[in-house]
Order: structure tokens, then sequence, then C-alpha cells
């Protein structure tokens, strides 16, 4: 993509624009994870392709996943480390095929990138020029210096890994440190302040914290405000439930993304039903379920 064209893109599309458009919409904050495990794509899919055409099976149950659940979602999240093998042209192939289904529907590239400056540049390309996503998750631990690059993309959106789904996070997360705004305090505490406030100039900095920490999610919304996004992973086989998420949401029981990945794409068909029947009904019932708490 030349500048000139990433310019234009950026005056017609922002990331949180059609991000709300699609939620008051389709009555959904539902991300789905594209995460697809080789190992667990149905036979029904792998049958189809070769053993050496493991990219063409991936991109095949991408779409039949997207085609069951399209209608019930207001972003997917592809995690790069599941497309790093086969190549990243599947991830392209597949953000492609999403937006041709819908283009207000926000693709969010999960690959936690950050380095120093000059290194983040191909990063930034390859998200959002070459696979063309609408937001990216990274790493704050470089500094707001280091991440400039991500953060320059005004269209895009940036979350920013605050206080992460898995048990571990607390050993390094919860390290009590000094601020001078905040008092001694968890590390991802700062963290949520300074996104926020310091390296958030072109407001399109949201943050990432898992629906298996309800409190410390409810922390962050405090320090943050009604205004700021946040990405709530790990529902479903990580533990995070649908109540869990209540602490996280602004006043208009939106500022949210809950993302599921497992729990919906391998889905277990019942007697008489079809594998990607099991994948939408396991959608909607999440859709609905995190709905009856807004």
């Amino acid at each position: 993509m030349t500048e000139k064209e990433t310019e234009e893109r950026s005056q017609e599309r922002n990331f949180k624009n059609p991000l709300e458009q699609r939620q008051i919409s389709f009555n959904s904050v539902l991300c789905i994870g594209l995460d697809p495990d080789y190992s667990k794509i149905p036979d029904s899919i792998m049958g189809k392709f070769p053993s050496y055409e493991m990219g063409s099976a991936i991109l095949e149950f991408n779409k039949q996943i997207i085609d069951a659940t399209n209608s019930l979602v207001c972003s997917y999240k592809p995690n790069m480390a599941f497309y790093e093998k086969s190549g990243l042209r599947v991830l392209k192939d597949t953000i492609d095929y999403i937006r041709k289904k819908d283009s207000l529907i926000s693709v969010i590239a999960d690959g936690k990138r950050a380095d120093i400056g000059n290194t983040n540049i191909p990063y930034v390309e390859t998200i959002f020029d070459y696979l063309d996503a609408d937001a990216a998750t990274i790493n704050p631990y470089f500094g707001g210096e280091a991440i400039k690059p991500f953060l320059e993309r005004k269209d895009k959106g940036i979350f920013v890994l605050c206080r992460t789904s898995n048990k571990g996070a607390e050993d390094v997360q919860d390290l009590i440190v000094k601020h001078l705004e905040l008092g001694e305090v968890p590390l991802y505490q700062v963290v949520a302040y300074k996104a926020a406030y310091e390296w958030n100039a072109n407001k399109n900095i949201c943050l990432v914290v898992g629906a298996t920490w309800p409190k410390q999610l409810a922390e962050v919304r405090k320090i943050v405000g009604p205004d700021m996004t946040i990405l709530i992973p790990g529902l479903g086989k990580q533990g995070g439930k649908p109540e869990d998420m209540v602490l996280g949401y602004n006043s208009a029981k939106r500022g949210v993304i809950g993302s599921i990945s497992r729990e919906v794409i391998f889905a277990q068909p019942k007697s008489g039903e079809s594998y990607m029947q099991a994948v939408r009904k396991e959608a909607m019932k999440w859709r609905d379920a995190i709905n009856a708490y807004r």
C-alpha cells in the first residue's frame, strides 16, 4: 500500500467508529479468535486437502467459521502464532474474506509485537499494510518511545497488554511499584495510566485485560475512564465468564470486546448436527450470555 493509499484509508476508516457501529447494529460485543490449531481441524475439512497443503485447510476452516458466525460478532481476532508456520498469506486471505463479508467487522491481529522503534517498522507494515488488519496487540515493556511506529497509525487500534488472562500474569504484572500520581500500585495499573494519559496522543490506544481478573478489570476501567476500549480475552476454556466482563463496561454498556476462541471454533456437534451448526450455536450462546449482563 502506497503512502497516499494509506492516508486515504486513514481518512475513510478508523478503528473505533466502525467497531461501535457494528456493536450497536448487531447488538454484539463478541469477538471470535481465529486460532486454527491444525491438529483440531475437523476431518470434514482436513479430508479435502493433502497433508502438504496445511495452509489451504486452515483457510477453508476459517472461511467456514466466518460464514457461520459473522452475523454474531463485532470483530475477529486471529492469533498470528497459528499462521506463521503455514505462512502469513493464509492470514491475509482470511482477512480479505472477512472484508468481503462485511467491511465493518474489525480484525485485531494478535501478535503481541514490540521491539525497539526501528524494528517495529516492519511489524507495523506487515500487520497494517500487508495484512490490512484494523488493530494489533502490542507489548508495552519497551516503553512509549519504542512503540511509537504503532501509535502513529492514527486510523488503527493499538491494544496494549495490561493485565493478561493467563494465571502467571501476576508474576510480573502485580509487582508493586511507585508512581507519582497513583502511589504504590501494581505494575499493570501504571501501564494503564501511561497508556491512557502519556502515550495516547492520537486517541487510538486500547487495552487488554483478561476476563479471568474481574477485580483488576474494574481497577483499570476506573483509571482510564469510560472512553477507552478494553479487549477482554480469556472467556471459555481459560475460565472467564460473561459476568466477569461487567465491571469493564462503560455507561453505554459497551467499551469492551469480549474474546473467545477454542470454546467456539472447536465446538462439539451433537447428534444430527453439523460441525458448523455447532460452531454457530456456541457463538450465539456466548453472544446472548454476554448480552444478558448488558
